[in-house]
């Protein structure tokens, strides 16, 4: 049986895709929380995403504290799943 080589992942895609997931997730919960839906949520990522709230403006900082955060963690996973899938 013929072993197959595994391909790296882009580390860059995973980080802009987990990003912008993340940062959509966080848009849609931030304006979900302008009609009082939510607000657990958004009071929790509040405490972690300075100037996020149930705001237009808070959403949207938010919004980019997200987008961030997701993009941080997809470069950590990737990196360590290219790294580890070399083994």
């Amino acid at each position: 049986m013929m072993k197959t080589k595994i391909k790296s992942i882009s580390v860059f895609g995973v980080a802009l895709g987990i990003g912008a997931a993340w940062a959509f997730m966080v848009f849609f919960a931030g304006i979900a929380s302008i009609f009082n839906w939510g607000m657990t949520f958004v009071t929790a990522m509040s405490s972690i995403y300075v100037g996020y709230g149930p705001t237009v403006l808070g959403t949207l900082i938010g919004t980019f504290w997200g987008f961030i955060d997701g993009a941080i963690f997809g470069l950590i996973f990737a990196t360590i799943y290219n790294l580890v899938q070399k083994k």
